[in-house]
């Protein structure tokens, strides 16, 4: 057997790098997997339960007067469980210009036509049942719904097929963000108007991690507004760059009004920040006095 000197040695830790990148991508198609199986059998049990569920809550609230199929939680909001089209009209009688239903189409039993035919605005977020919450997204996209329904006087009515668990979850982020309630807060008052809420673990997690990203952008934006500044605002000032590459848009938070000066300020600092690259703030400040 010959043994011959390789001319450039062996990188051992490329070797590991690769092979702990493999791993991760393997544990990653692995945990993928799982939760696809995971939604996919819940979702199989959840249209098998689907019928006999609503048939046991329908006969619950003919005979418990307690058992309601909705609840007023706000002025402007109700929550509660899946609508028959006979309940269109009553629910146009409240006062509901709106509606959010978190059912998958299987669990929907009112188009949205009907619901337009009444002047009854209506927004879908398929969500499936029993262990999932819906995406940040979809309830951003649920409590701005709620919150511009109630400034026009409208009243929104949030469902699923029961009213416990992914309405609530909604119902929950927008007490949380127009309220001013904690979570526990928030869970407790609406508990105390529907007694038979109940969350999933993920939809638990949903509230407090809105509740947490909410907390987060206001310490990005605390006024919650904003001022475009672009480069015609900026004549007048000369730029030690005479390269117009990486200029772009700059979004600050506007200052409070009664601060004029240093809103001018904050906003001719941050423009510098855009266009930079060249040169210290404190010379290109130097220079803009010039």
């Amino acid at each position: 057997m010959k043994i011959e000197q390789l001319d450039e040695p062996i990188d051992s830790s490329v070797d590991t790098n690769r092979s702990n990148n493999s791993d991760d991508d393997q544990e990653r198609r692995l945990i993928t997997v799982r939760v696809d199986a995971k939604r996919a059998l819940v979702g199989a049990g959840a249209r098998i339960l689907f019928y006999p569920t609503l048939l046991y809550n329908v006969f619950r609230n003919k005979i418990q007067a307690e058992f309601r199929w909705w609840d007023q939680i706000d002025q402007f909001l109700l929550l509660g469980a899946v609508p028959f089209p006979k309940d269109v009209p009553r629910l146009k009688q409240l006062g509901v210009g709106g509606v959010i239903t978190l059912n998958e189409p299987y669990e929907t039993l009112v188009s949205t036509s009907l619901y337009h035919a009444h002047e009854i605005d209506h927004l879908v977020i398929p969500t499936r049942d029993y262990l999932f919450a819906p995406t940040f997204a979809d309830i951003n996209r649920a409590v701005d719904f709620i919150h511009e329904n109630s400034c026009s006087g409208r009243t929104t009515y949030v469902h699923c097929k029961a009213g416990r668990g992914r309405s609530t979850t909604i119902v929950l982020c927008y007490l949380v963000e127009y309220k001013n309630m904690s979570p526990i807060a928030a869970f407790e008052y609406v508990r105390s108007r529907r007694p038979r809420i109940l969350l999933a673990p993920s939809q638990w997690k949903a509230v407090q991690e809105y509740k947490k990203q909410r907390i987060l952008s206001r310490l990005i934006c605390p006024s919650g507004d904003a001022v475009i500044i672009t480069k015609a605002d900026l004549e007048g000032y000369p730029n030690p760059c005479n390269d117009d590459s990486g200029k772009e848009l700059a979004i600050v938070p506007r200052m409070p009004k009664t601060r004029p000066m240093m809103a001018r300020l904050s906003c001719l600092f941050a423009s510098l920040k855009v266009t930079g690259g060249c040169g210290s703030v404190a010379r290109q400040m130097t220079e803009a006095r010039a």
